[in-house]
């Protein structure tokens, strides 16, 4: 199976393992921008980008998944682009900012929002 579609297979279990069990919002104790901090430091952004929209690596906003399920798979990753971050290199608390950064990051629009892609869709 090619690593795309690896991705595009988490990706549609991801988002059906949210809507089954819920998202889950940012824990109080989850600090935002030091997540944000930890995503430049550690290169998030080299594949998520720095919206997390993706790139190389998997789209992360909107992030279907809860802050356990989150640091589970950075623990220990389905595909073998992403390199695994054990808790000596990123602490649960670590990762709970991280999750807290992407959650606070906004969607991205959508198709009928953008007046070029709405006319296209509409025929026009």
């Amino acid at each position: 199976m090619s690593s795309c579609l690896r991705v595009f297979v988490f990706s549609c279990l991801a988002v059906a393992a949210a809507q089954a069990g819920g998202a889950q919002t940012p824990a109080a104790a989850s600090n935002a921008q030091n997540g944000r901090e930890l995503f430049v430091k550690y290169s998030c952004y080299a594949c998520h980008g720095y919206d997390g929209h993706g790139g190389a690596g998997a789209r992360l906003v909107p992030l279907p998944m809860t802050v356990d399920r989150f640091t589970a798979y950075v623990r220990s990753p389905r595909t073998p682009q992403m390199p695994s971050y054990s808790s000596k290199v990123l602490t649960d608390a670590q990762l709970a900012d991280i999750w807290a950064h992407v959650k606070s990051m906004p969607a991205s629009r959508s198709a009928g929002d953008i007046p070029l892609l709405a006319r296209i869709m509409s025929g026009k």
